[in-house]
């Protein structure tokens, strides 16, 4: 299958062990794609290098074969990008962000966005600043989704929702898989990329880790892969053992004896 996102051994190192590192993977035309990792892991500094915002030390990330920082203005005029969060000016009104959204893609035909707006329950005319986290989120994926684009970036899309617009974000997102869009979602959600990937891709700590198909992952198995195997045995005894001692202490029985 032709790929269309593409990652070469791609580097962005902010030292201390910050960014990323090497990442080398490949989502093919009309795949939808999970790219998991815990907070840190990666996954928006990845985002970044696809869309242009800022170039690789080494390696390169490429958009329909396209060098995303060399072709970034054109990348950025025709993929749909979702950041993880989102930053506009707060005394625009929603339906002015989405204008000033549509005019740098030259978009003209406002009946997709309409139609999203309604889906999404979401009101424009408010203005940005008034608006909650899970608002500004639905603002966010309308202006992504509206110019229905053949490669949207999704990084991390259904914080701040509702289990409601969950839902209805997951079904715009298999929507948009038969219409044949190729998509890249990045999460640390099970749930979400089970309802929407076709396979997943691990990232931890900058590294690339390993892949999976979605269908195949288990809660435990993607914690492992998220955290690492010494992190799921950490179990909180401390307050068994502070109950257990209060309960066994001088004064707790003589409280006890007192009360009978």
């Amino acid at each position: 299958m032709e790929p269309i996102i593409q990652l070469e051994r791609a580097t962005k190192d902010y030292g201390r062990g910050r960014g990323v590192f090497k990442v080398s993977f490949a989502v093919a035309r009309g795949e939808v794609v999970g790219f998991l990792g815990a907070n840190g892991a990666g996954k928006s500094v990845t985002m970044r290098l696809l869309m242009g915002f800022v170039r690789p030390s080494s390696g390169r990330a490429l958009i329909g074969g396209r060098d995303c920082f060399a072709d970034r203005a054109r990348i950025q005029r025709s993929v749909g990008y979702l950041p993880g969060e989102l930053a506009c000016p707060s005394d625009l009104t929603g339906r002015a962000f989405l204008d000033f959204v549509a005019a740098m893609r030259g978009a003209r035909d406002h009946r997709r966005r309409d139609e999203l707006t309604e889906f999404f329950e979401l009101d424009p005319s408010a203005r940005i600043r008034s608006m909650s986290k899970g608002t500004k989120q639905k603002l966010g994926i309308v202006a992504a989704f509206m110019g229905a684009p053949d490669v949207l970036l999704l990084d991390e899309p259904t914080s701040g929702l509702d289990l409601l617009m969950q839902r209805r974000f997951v079904e715009l997102v298999r929507a948009e898989r038969a219409r044949g869009a190729t998509v890249l979602l990045s999460s640390h959600v099970l749930g979400e990329v089970e309802g929407t990937c076709d396979r997943a891709i691990f990232i931890r700590r900058g590294h690339l880790l390993s892949r999976a198909q979605a269908s195949d992952l288990t809660l435990d198995a993607t914690l492992e892969r998220l955290y690492g195997a010494e992190a799921l045995g950490r179990h909180w005894e401390g307050d068994a053992s502070a109950a257990s001692a209060a309960f066994d202490s001088p004064s707790a029985a003589s409280s006890k004896g007192g009360r009978s």
